[in-house]
């Protein structure tokens, strides 16, 4: 590690394509993080966390790490300057997870807000995903990580990691730094059902999707409830259409608000859906022909994922024989 970069560490699960939230929520400001030329970084695939909820068929995991690699290299992560791996390829977070399980108490997982949030969203019942903060903290400070980028919902996460470094650290003595939030100004992806854009909820636009599918996808979105006929007044802030065209065409978003509340019969809530899905295509366009180029070559993929996966072994490695040596357990070398 270098004395003046400060390591950091993140992640996401392959779920397929990612979609805007994604972007827009943390693979911007990972870019960013990275031109800053500031830290050491490691950016996972989140596979074993995948089968919380993929456990009954992982039949296209595989493909799905290839789909979200692909996403990473081609919205700007470069793997000579940062260290992109996939999980299962360090076996090394699996040990730290068993050994920090041995230390945590069972209400420290249970009080996670998310945990009780998708119990009764999703029906998610398992260990693995009571034990999915315990295993994300042992992703994190396996790199003895100093920062970790993350939105104001992963908060209580990143807490709990904290938490249980400070434990470890008393009953063994100081071996891990406490990792500390790197809070981005992203503004909030609405789905197109209103909710927060994700996956599970199949309201997803992703950077990737073909033209037809972005422009289905948008024609799909609900709008102002109270925007009947197209001469209502409407209520652009309370509209997640709206709240994407501010960010995706920020030169147009005035005259539509001034033409939404007046009602202006000749604007109307299909052309803003119009509106957005162009500036959707236009925006994402370098990026999908981008990760065509990728995928159209998954040899050179699994080269990048494998150096990284070795560099972040090495690192990972070095953590473990701190924590045997501090918790006084056999270790061979």
């Amino acid at each position: 590690m270098s004395d003046h970069k400060k390591v950091v560490l993140s992640g996401m699960q392959p779920t397929g394509m990612l979609h805007l939230g994604n972007y827009e929520g943390a693979l911007k400001n990972w870019v960013n993080l990275q031109n800053s030329g500031k830290y050491e970084m490691y950016f996972c695939i989140v596979d074993w966390h995948a089968l919380t909820t993929a456990y009954k068929d992982p039949s296209d995991l595989v493909e799905r790490i290839y789909q979200i690699a692909a996403d990473y290299l081609a919205a700007g992560l470069d793997p000579e300057k940062v260290t992109i791996f996939v999980q299962s390829d360090v076996k090394q977070h699996a040990e730290l997870h068993l050994l920090l399980s041995m230390i945590t108490p069972i209400p420290w997982l249970e009080r996670v807000p998310s945990y009780k949030e998708k119990v009764e969203a999703l029906g998610l019942d398992s260990y693995g995903f009571l034990g999915y903060p315990l295993l994300q903290t042992a992703d994190i400070i396996i790199y003895r990580a100093e920062g970790v980028p993350v939105g104001k919902d992963q908060l209580p996460h990143l807490e709990l990691a904290r938490e249980i470094v400070r434990r470890f650290n008393f009953l063994y003595g100081e071996v891990f730094p406490e990792p500390q939030a790197i809070l981005s100004d992203a503004p909030y992806i609405p789905g197109t059902d209103r909710r927060k854009m994700s996956k599970s909820y199949d309201n997803h636009i992703c950077m990737g999707d073909p033209p037809d599918v972005i422009r289905k996808r948008v024609m799909s979105y609900y709008t102002d409830e109270t925007k009947i006929y197209r001469g209502d007044p409407g209520h652009p802030d309370r509209c997640p259409v709206f709240a994407l065209l501010k960010i995706y065409a920020p030169d147009q978003t005035e005259k539509i608000k001034a033409d939404c509340e007046s009602g202006n019969p000749d604007w109307g809530c299909v052309k803003c859906k119009k509106l957005l899905a162009e500036r959707l295509i236009e925006t994402f366009k370098p990026f999908r022909e981008k990760r065509e180029q990728l995928l159209s070559d998954r040899e050179q993929i699994k080269k990048i994922l494998a150096e990284g996966a070795e560099r972040a072994r090495a690192r990972a490695e070095e953590t473990m024989r701190l924590v045997r040596k501090a918790m006084k357990m056999w270790d061979a070398q």
